[in-house]
């Protein structure tokens, strides 16, 4: 696979070049090292294009897992601790909140990195939200966000969102004093 766009936001590609180089490089080489055409395996049963043969996120997703696990990087969860002080009276549980979790794809060295093949909303959650999250919690520095550009999305299932999306509403929402420095790469077969 190739880069094919890269979007900085908040800094994050001049932020992840200076100090974080090696880590940088490891995720190029992650994305050169998986051969796409292996993962175009799903025939499509969508009415706006039946037969036609697809990418597969499912496969893809775990081509990106063993690549980055091969170099060490590892998957980060953090458990969800839910009470339940904010409901209104005789709306509370009557048995314990069931917790859940948060997790990146993939940490090391201070550097979050997250794949998506998904729907437009994780792709602004990652960003928007959980990438602040784990810097709040120590666990991360910066963000990379990996997803595909249009062309490369629109061999996939109606619904993925694509990188000219993504950046478009990033640049128009603005950066908040929240957000983390965050390098967006486009990628494509």
């Amino acid at each position: 696979m190739i880069i094919a766009g890269m979007y900085s936001f908040k800094g994050g590609k001049e932020n992840i070049r200076t100090r974080y180089t090696a880590e940088l490089r490891e995720v190029e080489q992650v994305i050169a090292a998986i051969n796409s055409a292996r993962y175009k395996t799903k025939t499509s049963y969508e009415k706006t294009m039946p037969g036609r043969s697809l990418y597969s996120p499912r496969a893809l997703n775990k081509a990106f897992r063993q690549e980055f696990e091969a170099r060490g990087w590892n998957r980060f969860k953090v458990q969800c601790e839910y009470s339940a002080e904010h409901y209104v009276a005789g709306f509370a549980p009557a048995s314990p909140l069931k917790s859940a979790f948060r997790e990146m794809d993939f940490v090391k060295n201070g550097v979050g990195v997250e794949v998506q093949f998904g729907k437009y909303a994780f792709m602004v959650y990652n960003v928007c939200a959980k990438m602040t999250i784990f810097h709040r919690l120590g666990v991360i520095d910066v963000g990379i966000e990996i997803v595909p550009i249009k062309l490369f999305a629109e061999e996939m299932s109606t619904g993925v969102s694509y990188f000219e999306q993504f950046v478009w509403d990033l640049e128009h929402r603005g950066i908040a004093d929240i957000d983390i420095p965050v390098l967006v790469l486009g990628i494509s077969a």
